[in-house]
C-alpha cells in the first residue's frame, strides 16, 4: 500500500476568502512556495494550466478541484487542502462551457509522474465520498481537515 501520506498543517487553510479562481490558486501556491515544497514558477505555473486543462468536479453541493502542474515545479511532494469561505466557481474537467462552484481544493505538488498518477486515483476515491466532503467543507480548523483527511491517502 506504500507509506500513509502526511498533511503539513502549514499548506492547509480553513474558509480561505478569495475573490475567484486565480485568487485561490495565487493563494495556495503562496502556501507551498512559503513552506519549500514548490519553485517560484509554480504559481504561474498552475494557473497557467488551469486554464488549458481545468480541474473543476461537480460532486454534489460541496464541489472539488484537484489543480496541480508539472513536476518540474516541484521540489518536494506535497497536497495543499483548502476550503473556501464562499465558493469559487472553476470551469469543469469535462467541458470548457460549464462551471463548477468549488468549496474544496486539493492543489498537488507531486515531484514524479508516477506519484501524480496514483495519487489522484487515490484522490478520486475521497471525492466520491459525499459525507468526507460535507466533513471537509464544515471543518473550523487546519486541524480538524488532517484529522479527517490522514489515512485515505498512500503515497
Amino acid at each position: 500500500m506504500g507509506t500513509c501520506f502526511e498533511f503539513d498543517r502549514e499548506v492547509m487553510a480553513v474558509c480561505l476568502e478569495a475573490s475567484d479562481q486565480e485568487d485561490v490558486l495565487k493563494k495556495m501556491a503562496q502556501k507551498l512556495y512559503n513552506a519549500d515544497y514548490v519553485l517560484e514558477t509554480y504559481s504561474e505555473a498552475i494557473i497557467l494550466r488551469e486554464r488549458s486543462f481545468p480541474t473543476g468536479l461537480p460532486t454534489g453541493i460541496n464541489g472539488v478541484a484537484i489543480p496541480h502542474t508539472d513536476v518540474c515545479h516541484v521540489k518536494a511532494p506535497m497536497i495543499a487542502v483548502g476550503t473556501l469561505k464562499t465558493p469559487v466557481e472553476f470551469k469543469s474537467m469535462g467541458g470548457l462551457e460549464e462551471t463548477v462552484p468549488v468549496k474544496i481544493v486539493f492543489m498537488l505538488a507531486m515531484n514524479s509522474g508516477d506519484n501524480q498518477v496514483r495519487l489522484l486515483s487515490q484522490l478520486m476515491q475521497v471525492i466520491q465520498d459525499q459525507h468526507l466532503l460535507e466533513q471537509l467543507a464544515a471543518a473550523k480548523s487546519v486541524s480538524d481537515l488532517v484529522r479527517l483527511l490522514n489515512g485515505k491517502i498512500y503515497l
